[in-house]
């Protein structure tokens, strides 16, 4: 049925929200088998690229000039490199650094997120190791003392790490206690639930599927609406000097 034009998506200076009926597929280099939802990239201002990839089975993910985060979000992913290989099933999620040579195959058809970013290097630090682990086996923390709204880690808080990715669950009703305003951006993909997300003087309802992206300093606050869960995966940049290296 044709939407007569009107969509929940909106792009402004300091965010965007993408909805999936303005979802377009797109191929890149050495993907076969696959075609990728691209969110975020430098075209729109962002430090890094977010996409979302549909693998047919045996689907191939092509390489990467950057360090690489991926997240299963259905099906199964088989990573080959370092002389080893490993499978990510649903809710797995691997971080591979960059300049490290890898292949990622579906074993099934499946689908996944996947961040990069150039690695910004610090004089006498090494990249981090790559890691592998199931966002189920992570541990979860409370955000402020609420015991409603819990942050689960998914790369370690260190100086080898120039960003991070973290899981947020909010029970019913749950909210941010404040207004973040902060020099970080972010890259937001809805996994369950949905409620109402504050970006700068603009409110929106999200749900499952959707996906913001956060300038930095672009004022931000959610809540949750619904009798389930509300759950994203989020990125930001961390680790760094506003200035660069010092």
């Amino acid at each position: 049925m044709h939407n007569l034009g009107m969509t929940r998506s909106s792009y402004q200076r300091t965010h965007l929200l993408q909805t999936p009926d303005t979802f377009i597929r797109t191929t890149m280099p050495g993907m076969k088998g696959a075609n990728a939802i691209v969110h975020t990239a430098p075209q729109l201002g962002a430090a890094f690229t977010e996409y979302t990839v549909e693998f047919e089975s045996a689907g191939v993910l092509g390489p990467t000039p950057a360090q690489r985060f991926v997240y299963v979000l259905e099906g199964a992913l088989k990573v080959e490199g370092n002389g080893g290989s490993r499978v990510l099933a649903q809710h797995g999620y691997g971080y591979i650094p960059q300049g490290a040579v890898h292949t990622i195959t579906a074993t099934e058809k499946s689908k996944a997120v996947v961040i990069e970013k150039k690695y910004a290097a610090l004089t006498g630090v090494a990249c981090g190791a790559a890691i592998y682990g199931d966002a189920a086996s992570v541990a979860s923390t409370s955000l402020m003392g609420d015991a409603d709204l819990q942050v689960q880690t998914l790369l370690p808080e260190s100086v080898e790490y120039d960003f991070a990715v973290n899981l947020m669950s909010y029970e019913p009703g749950a909210a941010l206690s404040m207004v973040e305003i902060h020099v970080m951006e972010h890259g937001l993909l809805m996994l369950e639930g949905g409620g109402i997300y504050r970006l700068d003087d603009c409110w929106y309802p999200v749900t499952a599927g959707d996906f913001i992206w956060m300038a930095p300093y672009c004022p931000q606050w959610f809540g949750a609406i619904g009798k389930t869960r509300a759950r994203y995966l989020i990125y930001k940049d961390s680790n760094r000097h506003p200035l660069g290296e010092v």
